[in-house]
């Protein structure tokens, strides 16, 4: 009896430390890609601002290649450019992703 819980346990244990390694290796590679993002100036990749409105977006930037609508609550836009996309909140910029 108490050899088979044991064998259960290192059974357990043996699962455990085999996909340990794949989970660890998840956040090394996230913060890698998050540190290669080009900067947003003019020697990296220059891209709206964030809290920037959709018609400051436009007035810099020119007209997007492709409009998304807004989806969910609240309503979030996508703008497609060339180099990035744009994530809206109902008007304003959340955030501007530089294609890879």
């Amino acid at each position: 009896m108490v050899s088979n819980i044991m064998k259960k346990i290192w059974m357990a244990l043996l699962v455990l430390f085999a996909t340990a390694p794949a989970y660890l290796s998840a956040d090394v590679l996230l913060m890698e890609s998050m540190s290669n993002v080009p900067p947003n100036t003019e020697a990296g990749v220059l891209r709206p601002d964030n809290g920037m409105t959709m018609t400051q977006v436009e007035q810099k930037f020119g007209m997007p290649t492709e409009k998304i609508a807004a989806v969910g609550e609240p309503p979030i836009a996508r703008w497609v450019y060339p180099e990035f996309t744009v994530y809206f909140e109902h008007n304003l910029v959340l955030t501007s992703v530089v294609k890879r």
